[in-house]
């Protein structure tokens, strides 16, 4: 099993930036494929980017495509998700997942979720 933990969540104005970390412990990182969630009140937990292994794929919803990078370091056993030019839709509680398969999109295909992180963007 693995242990998640986000942090780096906050409030910040339209057009700044975050950057979210979540930091995994229990079994080799690398073996595990990581994603980034988010979820507002009454709605669904949408994926926002994932990643693979190896780092070298990814994904992003259209929605932050250009504005927010994805990244692990596997010697740190941490992922990361850079948010630039944030816009007040971006607020949301924001989860790490990981799944110990390869690359995915789908929420269902993640097993290990964090408790989430609070990110708010004001106008």
């Amino acid at each position: 099993q693995v242990q998640l933990v986000e942090s780096g969540g906050g409030l910040v104005q339209a057009g700044g930036s975050l950057r979210l970390s979540c930091a995994a412990s229990g079994r080799t990182f690398s073996t595990y494929a990581m994603a980034w969630f988010r979820q507002t009140p009454g709605k669904e937990r949408d994926i926002v980017a994932s990643l693979n292994r190896g780092g070298g794929v990814t994904y992003y919803t259209d929605s932050v495509k250009g504005r927010f990078t994805i990244s692990r370091d596997n010697a740190k056993n941490t992922m990361y998700l850079q948010m630039n030019s944030l816009k007040p839709e971006d607020t949301a509680v924001y989860y790490c997942a990981a799944r110990d398969s390869d690359f995915a999109v789908a929420r269902t295909s993640y097993n290990y979720w964090g408790q989430g992180t609070q990110v708010t963007v004001s106008t």
